[in-house]
This record gives C-alpha cells, sequence and structure tokens, in this order.
C-alpha cells in the first residue's frame, strides 16, 4: 500500500505546483549557499586589510590567502553536508502547496483545507530544520563506536524523522496538530517504513532534491488511505 502511495505521487511531478515547490526549494537553498560564501569572503577582505597580531607570536600575515585559497573546499563540503537538510527544511515551509495539489487531483470531493498560518508554519521549518541537524550530528557518534551499523542507524534514524514531519504536515491540514499527533502514534509502525523508503533516495544525488515534495505527495495519499480506513 506505501508503494501505491508512492506512485501516486511520482505520477504527478509534473504538476505545476510541485515544480513551483522544487524551484523554490533549490533556489533559496542556493542563495543560502551563495551567502555563506559570500560571508567567507568578507571575512577574508576584513583579515587582508592588514597583519592579524598575536599574543606571544606577532603579526600572522598568512591567514587571509589561507582563507581565501580554502573558502571554495570549505562551501563545497559545506554543500554536501547542508543541501538535502537545508533544502528539506526549506522546502517543508512550501509543502502546504503540494498537499493541495495532491488533494485537488486525487480527492476533488473534499473541502479545502484551512491554511496554516506563517508563522506557525515558520515555527516548523526552524523545528523540524534544527531536529534534522541537530539528530544527524548526534548520529555522528553512534557511527564511530558503531561503524558497521552505520547505515542501519542512518536510514532508522532518517526514516524516523521524516516520516514523523511529513505525516504530521499531511494530517494536521485536515486533524489538526492533537489529531495528527493522535493519528501518528496509532500508525507508528507503518509511517516510519514510509519514512525509511522516502530516505534510501537522500543517497542518491540529484535525485535527493526531489524527495521532500514525493514524500509529501506520499504522506497526503497515506494520511486520506489512512483516515478512509478510519472511517470505514
Amino acid at each position: 500500500m506505501i508503494l501505491t502511495d508512492f506512485f501516486k505521487a511520482l505520477g504527478q511531478m509534473d504538476d505545476r505546483a510541485f515544480r513551483r515547490v522544487l524551484f523554490l526549494g533549490l533556489g533559496l537553498t542556493i542563495a543560502l549557499l551563495v551567502g555563506l560564501y559570500a560571508g567567507w569572503l568578507a571575512l577574508v577582505d576584513y583579515i587582508d586589510d592588514g597583519p592579524l597580531t598575536l599574543p606571544f607570536v606577532g603579526e600572522v600575515t598568512w591567514i587571509g590567502s589561507l582563507l581565501n585559497w580554502g573558502g571554495l573546499g570549505v562551501i563545497i563540503v559545506m554543500s554536501i553536508f547542508l543541501m538535502i537538510p537545508v533544502a528539506s527544511a526549506i522546502t517543508s515551509f512550501f509543502l502546504e502547496d503540494v498537499a493541495d495539489a495532491v488533494e485537488a487531483k486525487h480527492y476533488p470531493t473534499l473541502m479545502p483545507a484551512p491554511k496554516v498560518p506563517f508563522v506557525e508554519a515558520l515555527s516548523d521549518t526552524v523545528m523540524f530544520f534544527g531536529v534534522l541537524i541537530g539528530a544527524n550530528i548526534a548520529a555522528l557518534f553512534a557511527y564511530a563506536f558503531l561503524p558497521f551499523l552505520a547505515v542501519p542507524i542512518f536510514f532508522a534514524l532518517n526514516g524516523y524523522l521524516l516520516g514523523r514531519e511529513y505525516f504530521t504536515i499531511a494530517a494536521m491540514r485536515r486533524e489538526g496538530r492533537v489529531g495528527a499527533k493522535a493519528m501518528r502514534r496509532k500508525h507508528s509502525g507503518e509511517i516510519w517504513v514510509a519514512g525509511v523508503l522516502m530516505a534510501l533516495p537522500l543517497t542518491i544525488p540529484i535525485m535527493n532534491l526531489f524527495i521532500p515534495i514525493l514524500g509529501a505527495a506520499t504522506f497526503t495519499h497515506l494520511y486520506h488511505r489512512l483516515a478512509k480506513t478510519r472511517a470505514d
């Protein structure tokens, strides 16, 4: 059943709303990385204005050159580690548009879902980003001590986080925050499996950038399927 939800989502990837969210997410992510690089260059210019004087060392003239040469490499490394969580977090801010498009095509008899207030959506996005980054940084210690379990830990952790976030987004539009939380607890196993299946493509370059959109659409179908089962 989960795969059916996924293939329904995949079949709608040419939807205008899907493309809009994809381009917005990618554009804002790239803008963030460019901003980080601009800040790095500003730091280099500041240091190059004059030699840095350190206690007991004296003038240090090579730091600016080192930063200048290393800046591009730092940004490349940061893009590798940050692109996916940043794109996921930024895109999650627009995922309501994806859910609206899914419901308009597959569930046209439903009344329009009430819009989530801007401040609440922004707060949820910031919280999701913080949890995603924090949990994966903490997992680095587990990878170091249990390297043979690194792959299962990565997929289990990110599957849980992604499933939790995207099901909540999908269900909260119709059930409210309390109702979405109750449904998530009741169907935690199926939601976790769906999250793991969504986390698998995160390791595939290019394809991983489409995962937030596919995830939102898939979990919208998953929510409606579970809600229908409950009604029956």
